[in-house]
């Protein structure tokens, strides 16, 4: 007792429709824009990686002149501990600065 009817497709020749963009995707003239950072904000970021980059290169220092010998005044020097992290911290500064700016 199987029924099965067959579905009968039906098939029509449509005519072909011209493809228009919406309008979000057509040419649009757009206007200048203005960017978020200014000639100034630029100015200070350049600053405050400056003085982050002098900060680095005052901790890195220069070697020890024998690797047999101990020089603590080399390692724990001013520069090295107390400057160079004053620099550092200053630029950090500047940089938040520029942002908010």
């Amino acid at each position: 007792m199987s029924t099965s009817k067959k579905k009968k497709v039906i098939t029509t020749k449509a005519k072909k429709k011209k493809i228009v963009p919406t309008a979000s995707r057509k040419a649009v003239k757009t206007k200048s824009v203005e960017m978020l950072f200014g000639r100034e904000n630029f100015k200070w970021i350049f600053i405050g990686l400056a003085l982050i980059l002098l900060g680095m290169l005052l901790m890195m220092g220069g070697s020890m002149p024998s690797p047999d010998v101990w020089d603590d005044g080399r390692i724990y020097s001013f520069r090295r501990i107390t400057l160079a992290p004053i620099v550092i911290l200053t630029g950090l500064a500047i940089e938040i600065y520029a942002i908010f700016k």
